[in-house]
């Protein structure tokens, strides 16, 4: 069941109309509780969808480590299997796509985005078991993709589903649909905030006071149902941080530029390597996802930690427990790996694979400045916490999405201000060499296709 989304007023809306928004959402009040109970409706079953499909990816990374770890000692013969593993679980997950739901490909944000704001249809009910599949296969098969891509468009699915099985007009269905993309994000990384944040900054990029309504509805029932399920663990453990001295501070500034200018070089490096992938116009789909495959079963097999979603590598440069003289080679590796990953046409998203990029190139950062300036008491985490905004902040160009993410995974709010400044600095490299965002410049490639 789907509705025609027609294209909405501009995001520049004049006061005057914005002064109506406000009256008729405090006149209608019948009309807006149930609209509130309607988003919490969305959230619930965005909570529960999104929980089962992270038990799904847990349960699919501990059985890929189980094959590799058993394969290891078959010698050539489990070598073969694992890569031929790798490589039909990538094309099972790419011929689902193509076959049942082309919207499904990659993170789906752009999709949504491109729904929001009136330029594509919604997509059906025939996605979500197609993303949830599909990323499993994929992201279990260890392809570099997040979890949080699937969550936010499986999320926005179930929220336009929802408002057009209870009839409601297009404008309430785009504000449930984005509530439940916000509650999706919640739901991937146990970060309601960052839901709601990520709602309001990055898919309709302005303030509205209806869909900030749902989103803080959707986001807090999700999270508080995927606690029944999950738990309520923090996302990422963090040793204890103090606050930066004095001097260390002007590091994070040039940790900022320095994260500016790889977000530059993320983006490009991902267009390239999908331009790379279209041009192989006599390999099929499936093909192209089979060979990725199995390029990550050959990573598998040598490395067994350097491939998945990224969320062990954070993890571990964020404890200090990450090899640093092979940082620079395992940070050059899952920057391939991710955009050759993402370039495959599975499900699939940019986040987790993107923060990890950010721990690691600022945890070396953070050992490069302590070695220069043993002076100064830097902490090597500090500087791999902040290196994961500020290249989020770079490549996507939403820095309170970043922040709020981030703390909220870390639990830690001690490194806010100097968040801050790298962000600043992210974002204004970024900006100022003419980088588009990569969720725009991903709209605009789906909408030309």
């Amino acid at each position: 069941m789907t509705l025609e989304a027609p294209r909405i007023r501009p995001a520049s809306a004049p006061p005057a109309e914005e002064a109506e928004d406000i009256a008729a959402l405090a006149s209608d009040r019948g009309g807006l509780l149930v609209f509130g109970a309607l988003a919490l409706v969305v959230g619930v079953l965005s909570g529960v969808v999104g929980a089962l499909y992270r038990l799904s990816l847990q349960a699919a990374d501990q059985f890929r480590g189980v094959v590799v770890a058993w394969a290891q000692g078959e010698g050539l013969l489990g070598f073969v299997l694992v890569v031929a593993i790798c490589a039909a679980a990538a094309f099972v997950a790419a011929w689902m796509v193509r076959r049942f739901s082309p919207h499904a490909s990659g993170s789906g944000i752009p999709h949504v985005e491109a729904v929001l704001h009136g330029l594509a249809p919604p997509a059906g009910v025939v996605l979500l078991p197609v993303k949830f599949i599909g990323g499993v296969l994929a992201i279990g098969s260890g392809l570099a993709l997040g979890r949080e891509g699937p969550s936010v468009q499986i999320g926005a699915v179930i929220g336009h589903l929802v408002g057009a099985a209870s009839r409601r007009n297009w404008p309430d269905c785009r504000a449930l649909l984005a509530a439940g993309a916000g509650a999706g994000l919640a739901t991937a990384f146990n970060a309601p905030m960052a839901g709601a944040v990520f709602v309001l900054e990055e898919l309709v990029q302005k303030f509205e006071h209806r869909t900030a309504l749902a989103a803080l509805a959707a986001s807090s029932t999700a999270i508080a149902t995927a606690h029944l399920i999950l738990g309520d663990a923090l996302e990422l453990s963090l040793p204890p941080i103090r606050y930066p001295a004095p001097g260390v501070e002007p590091l994070f500034l040039l940790l900022g530029v320095a994260m500016g200018f790889l977000g530059i070089f993320y983006n490009w490096l991902l267009f390239r390597t999908l331009a790379l992938y279209d041009s192989f116009v006599r390999a099929s789909v499936e093909t192209r996802a089979a060979a990725t495959g199995a390029l990550i079963g050959v990573v598998a097999w040598c490395a067994p930690g350097l491939v998945g979603g990224g969320e062990v590598i954070t993890q571990a440069a964020l404890a200090g427990t990450q090899d640093i003289f092979i940082l620079p080679f395992v940070l050059m590796l899952r920057f391939g790996l991710g955009s050759a990953s993402y370039s495959a046409g599975t499900p699939g998203g940019l986040f987790a694979p993107m923060l990890a990029l950010g721990a690691l190139a600022g945890l070396f950062f953070g050992v490069v400045c302590g070695l220069l300036f043993p002076g100064l008491a830097i902490e090597p985490q500090a500087f791999a916490v902040v290196g994961m905004t500020a290249l989020f902040t770079s490549a996507v160009r939403a820095p309170l999405t970043g922040m709020v993410l981030v703390t909220e995974m870390t639990g830690s709010a001690v490194l806010l201000l100097p968040m801050l400044v790298a962000c600043f600095a992210a974002m204004l490299a970024a900006t100022a060499m003419g980088s588009a965002p990569v969720y725009e410049a991903l709209r605009e490639r789906l909408l030309r296709r």
